[in-house]
């Protein structure tokens, strides 16, 4: 067998939702497990991390803040290659992480909504201002809940995973608009401090704490997006078996009516 057929081989058996929830049964405990590690040492390494000598201690929201940004994209991003699984490969678990995703993904970008607000309130003196970065994010957030809505719309469950499928892609427009605003337009929000073309402009004591907790946080998308991801495969197999079900008892009926009637 060649190389190129044994991996065909096992994209495959990672398509057939059975083994999914084989493999997610044996990984999410390890996963979970390193999630809260992590974090667990993230958290201790932001609280002694030292406080900013403009921002005082309000800098330590940084810290989940932009986790919480980073991952509103990075989501999303999942959510669109997930789209193109649905219309393009016929994934058969594509539909699932995308539906799975979208929850996760409005939390991550609510809660990097309000704790910007919370930061912003003593930094600029008002809980919102309508610049770009904030307003594109806002823009996401309504996306989600845009994608969401499609894929409970429709009874039926093909038509439903396309439309939301293409309304995702659609709005992936959205991401590289809110990654790039700080560059293109003139804004309050801060730009780019951590990626950046000539290093970060961050002091070490206060990037390693940040780094160790996108990872955490990182570990726990993914580890809640393969717990809903299980949850929506059992709930598409309990609406299969019920409609079975229902199905046989209504040839059951139309079969002893027809023995009555003969």
């Amino acid at each position: 067998m060649t190389d190129t057929a044994a991996q065909s081989n096992r994209l495959l058996d990672l398509a057939n939702p059975t083994r999914f929830l084989s493999l997610a049964g044996t990984l999410l405990p390890w996963l979970g497990g390193l999630s809260a590690l992590v974090l667990a040492v993230g958290l201790y390494m932001s609280f002694n991390a030292p406080d900013d000598y403009q921002q005082g201690m309000t800098v330590k929201i940084m810290f989940i803040h932009v986790p919480f940004a980073w991952l509103s994209m990075m989501c999303y991003t999942l959510m669109t290659l997930s789209a193109l699984g649905t219309l393009v490969w016929r994934h058969p678990l594509a539909d699932v992480s995308a539906k799975a995703a979208a929850p996760i993904g409005a939390a991550f970008t609510a809660l990097a909504l309000i704790t910007g607000s919370l930061w912003g309130k003593p930094m600029w003196g008002t809980w919102w201002v309508w610049d770009a970065r904030l307003t594109s994010v806002f823009v996401l957030f309504l996306m989600y809940l845009g994608v969401i809505a499609l894929s409970r719309a429709l009874d039926d469950p093909a038509k439903s995973a396309r439309a939301a499928a293409v309304l995702t892609l659609v709005g992936f427009i959205n991401i590289p608009i809110i990654k790039f605003s700080v560059d293109w337009w003139n804004t309050l929000h801060q730009p780019a401090s951590v990626f950046r073309a000539g290093g970060s402009t961050i002091d070490p004591s206060m990037l390693y704490p940040l780094l160790v907790m996108a990872v955490g946080f990182t570990l726990l998308f993914f580890t809640l997006h393969m717990m809903a991801m299980r949850n929506e495969i059992w709930r598409r197999r309990v609406i299969a078996m019920r409609r079975m079900a229902a199905r046989k008892a209504d040839q059951g009926g139309a079969a002893r009516s027809q023995e009555r009637t003969a």
